[in-house]
């Protein structure tokens, strides 16, 4: 099969572009890939981790294909797929995984060893992880599909909650994933850094694990708003104050029993200082808000290279932590992609049996392909949005 086929393509610092691009094919360089299946791209989503590439804050080269987000329609399938069968509706896990490797077999799917020359872990249209084509486009080669794969049991129903489910991708996983690093459990209190999509899907994670108070902060009024809006406590991080007063105010008490970080190295100082970077502010104020014995997810993005950082040290990932408060406190520390085969299918029954309306928590926005370099225009800004890229039209308005 072939057919005409279109991206967004990075296209240096502060540009996305859509444009005419290969058409898949089931090979992995000069070699077939008869492990792999094409799919038609239904839904693919805008992450937070794009906005660090198109921002100029990695190495990420002109001409990348992005998006890692991915949900789509099985066309073709390579000779040696057993399970997964053109006509299925599925949902792609961000990380890229062999199945067979040390990693893959205990689990630790994002940080598969077989995937990337460079480094273990690999993804879609990300920089460093792997040189893999990106879905945000009309079609994407997807290798290893029975492994990766998760395929909706019934396609109707599926599509009826198509916004909820296009986040099963990514970013609802790695907010599961934060708390669960984080031990939130029944009755927890929880702070949750950060009301982008992550940090909400986050605290809607927080809430189906039983925590009893969520508290999220964040520097946009319009994000905390959206938090509110399914229940949660907010803090404002651009008023003064301390913050330890402020969960006081909340709690009754000055630490939380879980802390998850959901702003990563683009971080800011908080109160009179908010407009200033301090990329490793979220990280020192987990070890102190969490209290002794606590827990910290962090599933924030921290790079090794960033040319825009705010220091010489930043620049390679090296960032002043006051880590002798953590170990005195004797915490836990979380970092890493999520491994979204570990949740995604519960997080697909949770969907499907209505038990979470996490489109509506994030805000799910559906834009067509060819409005999504003002999509991301529109993250970048802040909006309390997220964004979701339709290519064919195939959900309904």
């Amino acid at each position: 099969m072939s057919a005409a086929n279109r991206g967004v393509v990075y296209k240096g610092p502060g540009k996305v572009a859509v444009e005419s691009i290969a058409y898949p094919e089931l090979a992995l360089g000069n070699r077939k890939c008869d492990h792999g299946v094409i799919l038609k791209v239904v839904t693919t989503n805008i992450c937070g981790s794009d906005q660090h590439m198109v921002r100029g804050r990695t190495t990420a080269p002109s001409g990348l294909v992005l998006g890692h987000e991915i949900t789509g329609l099985v066309v073709e399938c390579g000779r040696d797929v057993e399970f997964i069968k053109p006509g299925d509706l599925v949902s792609v896990p961000f990380n890229i995984a062999c199945g067979r490797c040390r990693n893959c077999k205990e689990g630790r799917t994002g940080i598969c060893l077989n995937v990337n020359p460079a480094r273990p872990g690999a993804a879609y249209g990300y920089v460093d992880m792997g040189g893999w084509v990106g879905g945000q486009t009309e079609y994407v080669m997807v290798p290893y599909a029975d492994f990766n794969l998760l395929k909706f049991p019934d396609a109707d129903q599926a599509m009826e909650k198509i916004r909820d489910l296009t986040l099963l991708s990514d970013i609802f996983p790695t907010g599961f994933h934060g708390c669960v690093t984080a031990g939130v459990g029944p009755g927890s209190t929880v702070y949750i850094a950060g009301a982008g999509p992550v940090g909400l899907a986050a605290a809607v994670s927080a809430q189906l694990l039983g925590a009893a108070c969520v508290i999220v902060g964040d520097m946009i009024e319009e994000r905390l708003a959206q938090a509110r809006s399914f229940g949660c406590e907010t803090l404002d991080l651009t008023q003064d104050g301390d913050m330890a007063d402020k969960l006081e105010a909340i709690l009754g008490e000055r630490e939380v029993d879980c802390f998850v970080d959901c702003v990563g190295f683009e971080a800011h100082a908080c109160g009179c200082n908010h407009g200033k970077e301090a990329p490793a502010t979220v990280l020192n104020s987990a070890m102190q808000l969490t209290r002794a014995g606590g827990q910290i997810g962090i599933p924030g993005l921290y790079v090794t290279e960033d040319p825009g950082a705010v220091d010489e040290a930043a620049k390679h990932g090296a960032l002043s932590m006051q880590f002798g408060l953590g170990w005195a406190k004797s915490h836990s520390f979380h970092t890493g992609q999520c491994p979204v085969m570990q949740y995604h299918r519960p997080l697909m029954q949770a969907i499907l049996f209505g038990k979470v309306n996490i489109a509506d928590a994030v805000n799910v926005q559906m834009i067509t392909l060819d409005q999504a370099p003002q999509g991301y225009a529109d993250f970048d800004g802040g909006a309390a949005k997220k964004f979701v890229i339709d290519p064919h039209g195939s959900v309904a308005a």
